[in-house]
């Protein structure tokens, strides 16, 4: 928490930059009823950062209470009725404190589908009542990378400074995910305003229910732009760490792209997963880090498994997870953000001039990078991005209708949103089989054929 109350401060000091079209650091409507809150009075169950590892349903307003309803404030808004959210291993680094620039009270969740409840007058194209899902990030539609579809660089919807400063540019702004990329209340709730809606929402057809069609706010795009901005191709090996349900699509979308084998890797409380995946796709190869043959690694298995080592190696986990105790205290003591390991074994483990691509969270700066195997090796490594997901969120659409593609493979659990902070605890534990999860709220229909029925986890 310290850590992000400085980066406030330091926020505060250099002030926002001048870019932005859309209202910056409304995170939640409580921090100006007047100016944010809905007239009517209507309260929602909304989930709250409060502090380093602790979120509630509710926010802090003289007490945990609910939440104001959001109301329009420019007249390019569209408030939702949340029909639909889920949580997402990058909700994890928030939980953690790991991304910067969190304050008390800020409402979370990135990935949400919904009907529109209402919207300002300059929104077209849509009316009330239309399902749609919301693109994680927001994008204004008209700038340099907007007008090629990368919406997660958008220039006009983030005016951080502090991101300006540490990365040569700002990302696009983004649901739920701090003041660090903008500063917008997220949909871990019952209504959620949706900035620029005109641009960010996509309507979902009937004939794909709300536990497919949520996933397109971010996994699906998310595994998509990994595997294809990699490069994977027909006849590649791939190597994915972390099997979680970024990895897990990764894996269906590198054979939907033409790879021979794919390999994942987890461990530790992970473990389950390999298995998991594997009994939905059964020609997955699995390897688990912790019960390696005494004096192996990751790499060594892998050289054994493929000779001269996978063509492609893509990051699914991120960079807060160490693994051995010299990474783990320098995390601790603020040396590095972010952890090596990961992305050396990658290096090390491709064959020369293979490709890593990353898409797990980093957020900063590492110790200990092997540059000397990237640069001798001819190892291709590429951050991902953000993934720009008005480029692909049509084309995955048509995948799911098609059934190229289907999101319920990962989807474990459906549970309610007023629980919200034991299916956080739960999930970073990886406790329960909890793989992907859907968020039920009031306004959600029942469960689509195939889908998880609700399970509570308050007795």
């Amino acid at each position: 928490m310290a850590m992000s109350q400085a980066a406030n401060l330091a926020e505060k000091a250099l002030g926002h930059r001048d870019n932005a079209i859309t209202e910056q650091n409304m995170t939640n409507p409580a921090r100006d009823e007047d100016k944010y809150a809905d007239p009517s009075g209507e309260q929602m169950k909304a989930l709250c950062w409060m502090g380093k590892n602790s979120v509630k349903v509710g926010i802090f307003h003289g007490g945990l209470v609910d939440a104001p309803k959001p109301k329009i404030i420019e007249d390019r808004d569209v408030i939702l009725k949340v029909t639909g959210s889920t949580v997402c291993g990058s909700d994890l680094h928030l939980l953690h404190g790991s991304v910067i620039q969190l304050q008390k009270g800020d409402i979370l969740g990135h990935e949400f589908c919904g009907k529109i409840d209402s919207m300002g007058d300059g929104v077209k194209g849509f009316k009330k009542d239309d399902r749609v899902v919301c693109s994680f990030q927001i994008a204004c539609g008209d700038c340099m990378y907007c007008k090629k579809k990368i919406s997660s660089q958008c220039e006009r919807t983030n005016s951080n400074n502090t991101e300006y400063q540490m990365y040569g540019g700002n990302t696009a702004g983004m649901m739920g995910y701090s003041h660090f990329t903008g500063g917008f209340a997220g949909g871990q709730a019952e209504y959620v305003r949706v900035p620029l809606g005109d641009v960010n929402l996509l309507k979902l057809p009937d004939n794909v229910p709300d536990e497919k069609g949520l996933y397109l706010s971010d996994v699906l795009a998310t595994s998509w732009n990994c595997v294809v901005d990699t490069g994977v191709t027909e006849g590649d090996v791939v190597a994915i760490w972390g099997a979680g349900p970024i990895g897990q699509m990764c894996a269906e979308m590198s054979f939907t792209n033409g790879a021979s084998r794919v390999i994942m890797i987890d461990g530790g409380a992970g473990s389950w997963r390999l298995e998991f995946i594997k009994s939905k796709i059964p020609k997955v190869e699995s390897l688990d880090f912790t019960n390696l043959p005494k004096g192996s690694s990751v790499t060594s298995e892998l050289k054994k498994m493929v000779h001269g080592g996978p063509d492609v190696a893509l990051e699914c986990v991120a960079g807060e997870y160490a693994k051995g105790w010299a990474h783990y205290f320098e995390l601790q003591l603020g040396f590095e953000t972010d952890t090596s390991e990961i992305i050396n074994e990658m290096i090390t483990s491709v064959k020369s001039y293979g490709r890593c691509g990353i898409t797990g969270v980093y957020v900063g700066f590492t110790n200990h990078f092997n540059v000397g195997a990237l640069m001798e090796r001819g190892v291709r490594l590429i951050g991902n991005g953000q993934a720009p997901v008005h480029l692909y969120w049509e084309k995955l659409l048509e995948m799911i209708q098609n059934g190229e593609t289907d999101p319920l493979m990962m989807l474990s659990h459906r549970v309610l949103v007023e629980e919200l902070a034991e299916v956080y605890d739960r999930f970073e534990k990886k406790e329960d089989h909890m793989q992907k999860v859907f968020v039920q709220t009031k306004f959600s229909d029942p469960p689509c054929p195939g889908a998880p029925q609700v399970k509570s986890f308050r007795s």
